[in-house]
Order: C-alpha cells, then structure tokens, then sequence
C-alpha cells in the first residue's frame, strides 16, 4: 500500500446526459484526474463513443457502470466486446452464473469485474421490500462480496459503511470501490449510506467514486483537488498503522 496517491484513486463519475459537458468536465480536470465513470445516463446519451474518447483521446482511464444483469451467455458475449475497448473496470449485478459469465468474458484482457453488492440508496427496509426477507443491508453485502470472491471478480462496489467487514474477512482478495462520498455535513441526496472520504479511506476502500460533489462544484477543480488531499492524508495515515 505504500504511495498510493489519492488522483490515482479518484474516480470522477460523469453523471451527466449532456456528451459537451461530460468532455467540458474531462478537459477542466486535466492533471489531476485520470479515471472516470460512465454510467447510464451518460451511455444512453453516447454510446460507446464517449468511452473510446476519453482512453484513446485523453489516454485516461473509464470505470463502465452499467451493472450487466442478464443471462450468463449475453453477459459473457457483451463483455467479451467491452474487453476490446480497453476499459479498466466493469460492473455485473446479479448471481454466481452472472459473474463467472463476466469473468470468462474478460478473459485474455487488462478488464476488472467488479459485483455490486447493495446501491448505497438502500437501507434494510429497502431489502425487505425487495425481497419480502428480513435481512439487514450488512448481511447481504456480505453475502455477495463472498460470491463475488467465489466467482473470480476482481472486486466489489460496497459503501463505506461495509468496507471495513468486507476488508477483514478476505483481506486484499478483493478490490473495493465504494461510492457515496460526501464531504461532512453535505447534503445526502439519494444516498442513505454514505461516508467521508477519510471514514471510506481508513476503513480499506481501494478507490472512491464521487460524482456530485465534484460534478455539481462551483469550481470542480477545486472540489477535486480538494478530495485528493484529503484521500492523500488518510492513505498516509493507513499505511502509518
């Protein structure tokens, strides 16, 4: 874990329908964020098209979260074409059959598979909702990232609130991207499970995706910059331990 730089674990999601403004916000983070996040609404929007601009183009690095959730087969085929793209990470939602479907997909390729484990706008009651089961948010994640494990993904997209279990039980075997990043005291939005980047950080979070408070910024440059230092000194101090 030692130099790990916060820019390098920074992702930027592009949570925006608008392909100008997405590239607008590529260009304005130059030098200082390298990964970014294509999600739905930007996909629908573009395609594939903004994906391609931003590797070959910009020679930065896309995190695809389109979070494939279909039979093993199509998934297999669909990432297999992904994998030609150069993408560096890849979400898949779903069971076991799902994710070995993605991880054979991706096979001879750089591409991480990444399992979804619970969207950080859910709570319990959410899950009970869903499921008509009593579990707690907690329990499932940690039922997923096992499966995840068990099915050869590289990693798995958890909140903060569940880094640190995920982190104990299967140590560095799995990557871990956690999303819901909110400055202290900023508004949630959507989110019900959210964190700090310094609480994410220390608890053993690989990589934090943040998108509204950067995106949304008055000065997104600044926002960023500003994350980066405070993921910088959290990373010092969990090497320090």
């Amino acid at each position: 874990m030692d130099g790990i730089k916060g820019k390098d674990r920074l992702i930027v999601a592009l949570d925006m329908p608008e392909v100008d403004k997405a590239k607008e916000m590529v260009t304005q983070l130059d030098g200082i964020v390298s990964f970014f996040k294509v999600g739905i609404i930007l996909h629908i929007g573009d395609g594939l098209q903004i994906v391609d601009w931003i590797i070959k183009e910009q020679k930065k690095k896309v995190f695809l979260d389109l979070k494939y959730y279909d039979i093993e087969n199509t998934v297999r085929e669909a990432v297999k074409s992904i994998a030609t793209k150069r993408v560096s990470f890849l979400t898949v939602h779903g069971n076991g059959d799902i994710m070995r479907g993605a991880v054979e997909g991706k096979k001879g390729s750089d591409l991480k598979i990444f399992a979804v484990t619970v969207l950080t706008s859910l709570d319990d009651k959410d899950i009970e909702e869903m499921t008509g089961i009593k579990s707690t948010v907690e329990n499932l994640v940690l039922h997923r990232a096992k499966n995840a494990l068990e099915h050869g993904c590289d990693g798995v997209i958890a909140s903060g609130k569940e880094v640190k279990e995920i982190k104990e039980r299967y140590k560095d075997k799995l990557l871990i991207v956690t999303p819901g990043i909110r400055l202290k005291g900023e508004p949630k939005d959507d989110q019900k499970r959210i964190a700090t980047a310094t609480e994410a950080i220390e608890a053993g979070a690989d990589y934090l995706v943040i998108g509204r408070p950067i995106i949304k910024a008055p000065n997104p440059r600044k926002a960023a910059e500003s994350f980066i230092k405070e993921m910088d000194i959290a990373f010092q101090k969990r090497n320090n331990k």
